[in-house]
């Protein structure tokens, strides 16, 4: 289920790990309200802030390690299982959509609908979103939800972290002085504030194509991908509306058969 941890990405989440607790330890050493309620020995919030931080790594990882849904070679039977197999799919009905289920050419695997080959990870996987660079890993069927569980409480830590440092700053006469004695709480809350939006941008665009059951990929890609560009502009065969589609998103842990959702919606009325 979970990939080393001393793979690829070891630099990108050792840098990610030391940039948070560095951040945190500045929060903690300059006069902050977190510094003010520990010498007064009002540890709840503080303690509460550090926990936080510490289940936003945990979720970090998780996801970063956690196999987003590969498509393994075991998986040769998966058309029998769906009742689709290629030597059958002749008798499906016929429909503007109907599609013929390819092989990947890089691994060689049958690909389930929804699936794509990631050249990082020489791997092909099931409801592709993206490949993040940020956690060096693929975003898929099996980790989707935990990146967006993971964004959102990356965001509280971040925005009350940026609340933390702007109660920090001194005030002193001169800009020089400012500089001089702000100038490492500056740096880090120039550095939360960037990752605070970058975060926001990341959660909404998620929650809004989770809300319409599509993917990044699909969304980016729809003209390029077999089972989507002969829709129409506005048509999305996954779709079942705002509600089912954010339930069945984090709710429901079962593998959904993407192939008979994607048929039972374009077969033509008899």
């Amino acid at each position: 289920m979970f990939k080393n941890v001393f793979g690829s990405g070891f630099l990108v989440r050792t840098a990610h790990v030391v940039l948070t607790w560095v951040i945190t330890l500045i929060l903690f050493l300059h006069d902050t309200d977190l510094r003010k309620q520990e010498e007064t020995g009002e540890l709840t919030l503080p303690v509460l802030f550090v926990l936080l931080v510490l289940v936003s790594v945990l979720l970090y990882f998780a996801v970063s390690l956690m196999d987003p849904g590969f498509v393994l070679s075991d998986d040769c039977d998966l058309q029998f299982t769906l009742g689709i197999a290629e030597e059958t799919q002749d008798m499906m009905p016929q429909t503007t959509k109907s599609i013929r289920l390819r092989r990947c050419g890089h691994c060689l695997v049958q690909q389930p609908m929804r699936s794509k080959h990631c050249q990082t990870c020489q791997h092909c996987v099931r409801r592709y979103d993206h490949h993040c660079p940020w956690i060096e890993n693929c975003i898929g069927e099996r980790n989707h939800r935990w990146f967006v569980l993971y964004l959102a409480v990356q965001l509280v830590v971040l925005l009350w972290g940026l609340y933390m440092a702007w109660s920090g700053f001194s005030h002193v006469p001169t800009w020089q002085l400012w500089l001089r004695t702000n100038g490492v709480l500056l740096g880090a809350a120039a550095v939360v504030a960037v990752l605070s939006l970058t975060v926001l941008l990341l959660l909404g665009s998620h929650l809004y194509l989770v809300s319409l059951n599509t993917t990044t990929w699909e969304f980016m890609s729809r003209h390029r991908i077999s089972y989507l560009k002969h829709c129409g502009v506005d048509e999305n065969p996954f779709d079942r509306g705002t509600l089912r589609n954010l339930w069945g998103f984090f709710c429901v842990w079962e593998p959904l058969v993407w192939e008979h959702m994607y048929f039972k919606q374009s077969n033509d009325p008899i």
